[in-house]
């Protein structure tokens, strides 16, 4: 296996960016939204921070935070952004890092598609790191978003679960249904409590990102995507599952 540079695949190509203001704007506060109720008190590790944006986030939640990311250039930029007191960056792959604590909430968003053994990593979560009742937040990009299905009718891609070239470029893997991934969860070990979606989505995330800049998108539509989202998982931006540690 070749080896990969991961700092080269989170930066912008040409005609495609690494992360968009809808993953950051509209993804993150709701993701963190359909988080909150299930967290447990203690201590959180993040497995993928890239540059820190959702780690800001969690800070209003947890005083002890650790954020594991494999591309040194990301993890210097969060240490720029972030403060040092309450979080501890580790630099390293999730397949071989060693991380000597359990926690009471790991947190796995957009990351388990860029992993080539993601099976092997779901079970370093499930037999090494989370505590005994802890909760284990996993969230993948969804195969059967209907901005996938109608790139599909358009002749853009070939199949629902396909991967771009551009996101390949990116370092991407797979690309999960509900279905999928839950079959590796599964696999790993871990006890799936709940299955859902986050956020309705038949616009691409650039079409997104030209539309948050007019006044054509209303916080009351974000919030009726959010809420649609929630009657149709299969329908969503992204694919979440909660998680405790299996037997």
């Amino acid at each position: 296996m070749s080896q990969r540079d991961y700092n080269k695949e989170f930066r912008d190509t040409a005609d495609h960016r690494y992360a968009y203001n809808f993953d950051f704007d509209v993804m993150h506060p709701f993701m963190l939204r359909s988080f909150v109720p299930h967290f447990k008190p203690g201590n959180v590790l993040e497995l993928g921070s890239f540059k820190g944006d959702f780690t800001k986030r969690l800070m209003p939640h947890f005083t002890d935070i650790t954020c594991v990311e494999g591309s040194p250039e990301a993890i210097a930029e969060a240490r720029k952004r972030l403060p040092a007191q309450g979080i501890n960056f580790v630099e390293g792959l999730f397949e071989n890092v060693q991380i000597e604590r359990k926690y009471d909430n790991i947190i796995l968003t957009h990351v388990l598609e860029h992993l080539d053994e993601p099976v092997a990593v779901l079970k370093r979560v499930n037999d090494e790191w989370l505590n005994e009742g802890g909760r284990f937040f996993l969230v993948c990009p969804n195969a059967n978003a209907p901005s996938r299905q109608i790139a599909v009718k358009m002749g853009l891609i070939s199949h629902n679960s396909a991967i771009t070239p551009a996101e390949k470029e990116h370092g991407h893997r797979i690309t999960y249904s509900l279905d999928t991934l839950e079959r590796d969860a599964r696999s790993a070990g871990l006890n799936v409590i709940l299955r859902s979606g986050i956020f309705f989505k038949a616009l691409a995330n650039f079409q997104w990102d030209r539309l948050l800049n007019t006044d054509i998108i209303s916080p009351a539509y974000l919030e009726g995507c959010y809420q649609l989202g929630q009657v149709y998982p299969d329908l969503c931006s992204s694919i979440f599952l909660l998680c405790e540690r299996g037997k």
